[in-house]
């Protein structure tokens, strides 16, 4: 059967085109190889026999664009979180910075607490509001043709600011404007989340991850679906149906021609455009399936992260006793993420050994959402807990399956110790078991992100992210999701402006059929 276009991947940005193109009155298959929608974006009951649906890959919404829920009329409730993040001190745990954007008299107090510098939350409030304002004047182009860097860094209109960010390693501006330990790596986390690198790394990684980080919806706030993750790629899922898209699941995809033909495991079809919502490496591999030619990208993407899902009878004890637990665990929870421990932990990972003080961060879903427990964990003080290790890449997990397991169970035996060093009492304390006994506990490393998720090298953004401007005379004009191939377009995070759950690449390969 002919379509006018086939949709390969079911994730959000797959359900987004789907939803955008069917709208638009275009006959629209979309072939996912799993049972169920949603790729990285589920909830899921990950511990047998409790009730409780944790987002079990992906769990926050930054980049999401408020215009995409209301083209598509997703029935979809957003929380902003009030505090942004909570930092135990590294070497002092019993002393810890809370970041509260509903208290700015307190959080300035935190910091001259923590820092011991007058100046410090001076610096801050001055460098997160410049950043706010590039974040204001980039992120609503991400739904638009690209645009030059010089045009954008003109729009910007702070000289200095994008030479720090966009030209030099982020560690140069973050050592200039702040000198503190612990304010640094609250910083600097945002450039290190799901990608390895070195904070003076030339080729500049840390930077487009950090600028990722601080651009979503032109504030940088972090925002919680109610409902979990699954919540929003069902609510896209509705709406691309309910337009007319055909969506099939158990159909995985063999063969893409260059011509549009589309094969799979028992059928094919024929589009006059393909849309690969897959990462672009997997992409290749259908092409070549073909005799095609590969798009281009880079050969080897990997990830860097530890995933951990947990399950908790009540939040743990802080050794900081002046800040109550539901007020750290709101935000994000910086562990062991001081600047220089965070530059340790990628020389030690670089040089093929797991951290010994992994650093890692953590949020607690459940304080702004009860919906994701069942009706008796809800009425307990029963909570989950998200952790996502940093610095921990693919490399360290590569070999047999006996040393990929003896490596994870090492990695997460130090990750939770990590957590343990700020903590009054032991994590495995307050771990809800499930009905067999076992601690509601699981954890997933680079690796098997990609055996579950399809996800090369276990990279969460596809690929590494990219600029989100055209870094070439060619790209300007166009949609940042054009290949190659006249009728193959990247509709999935390895595009540029891809990364994250934002729907913005989804968006804009439909755009780039259906005109602005």
């Amino acid at each position: 059967m002919d379509y006018d276009d086939v949709v390969i991947g079911a994730g959000h940005n797959g359900l987004t085109a789907a939803a955008y193109l069917a709208r638009a009155g275009r006959r629209v298959l979309v072939l996912e190889a799993a049972d169920h929608v949603g790729g990285a974006a589920v909830s899921a009951q990950a511990f047998p026999g409790v009730d409780a649906r944790v987002s079990r890959y992906s769990y926050l919404v930054s980049l999401l664009p408020r215009q995409v829920l209301s083209d598509l009329d997703l029935d979809l409730r957003l929380v902003r979180r009030r505090f942004s993040s909570y930092t135990p001190v590294p070497g002092r745990p019993e002393l810890g910075l809370l970041v509260d954007q509903g208290d700015p008299a307190a959080t300035a107090a935190a910091f001259a607490s923590v820092t011991g510098r007058p100046d410090e939350h001076a610096a801050w409030q001055d460098f997160y509001g410049r950043v706010q304002r590039l974040a204001q004047r980039v992120f609503p182009t991400v739904l638009e043709p690209l645009r030059s860097e010089a045009e954008l860094a003109e729009r910007v209109g702070d000289a200095e600011l994008w030479e720090s960010l966009v030209r030099r390693p982020l560690g140069e501006v973050l050592e200039r404007q702040f000198g503190d330990d612990t304010v640094r790596g609250v910083v600097a986390t945002d450039a290190l989340i799901g990608t390895f690198a070195d904070l003076h790394g030339a080729d500049l990684r840390q930077n487009v991850c950090f600028l990722y980080h601080l651009i979503g919806g032109g504030t940088g706030d972090w925002d919680v679906p109610v409902g979990g993750m699954g919540a929003l790629t069902d609510a896209l899922a509705r709406a691309a149906v309910e337009a007319g898209a055909q969506l099939v699941t158990g159909a995985r995809v063999t063969a893409v021609d260059p011509d549009g033909r589309v094969s799979w495991e028992t059928g094919s079809a024929r589009a006059s455009v393909v849309h690969a919502a897959c990462a672009p490496t997997v992409l290749n591999g259908l092409l070549a399936a073909a005799g095609a030619a590969p798009v281009d990208t880079e050969p080897a993407p990997e990830g860097a992260q530890l995933k951990v899902n947990m399950l908790l009878s009540r939040l743990p004890r802080l050794r900081d006793a002046s800040v109550d637990p539901a007020a750290a665990f709101a935000g994000t929870f910086h562990v062991n993420e001081g600047y220089r421990q965070l530059q340790d932990a990628y020389a030690a990972a670089a040089d093929g050994r797991v951290p010994q003080v992994p650093p890692c961060e953590i949020y607690c879903h459940s304080l702004s959402d009860r919906s994701i427990l069942g009706p008796e964990l809800a009425a307990t003080d029963a909570q989950t807990l998200t952790l996502f290790g940093l610095h921990l890449p693919a490399r360290l997990f590569s070999g047999t399956q006996e040393e990929r397991d003896e490596v994870k169970d090492l990695a997460l035996a130090r990750t939770l110790e990590s957590l343990g060093s700020v903590l009054a009492e032991p994590i495995q304390d307050v771990l809800l078991r499930d009905p067999d006994g076992a601690y509601c506990l699981e954890a997933r490393t680079p690796v098997e992100l990609e055996a579950e998720l399809g996800l090369p090298g276990g990279n969460i953004f596809h690929r590494s992210l990219q600029w989100p401007w055209a870094e070439s005379e060619g790209e300007v004009g166009t949609w940042g999701v054009e290949t190659r191939h006249d009728r193959v377009r990247l509709a999935g995070a390895g595009a540029r402006r891809g990364g994250g759950v934002s729907g913005i690449p989804g968006h804009n390969a439909a755009r780039s059929v259906l005109g602005t």
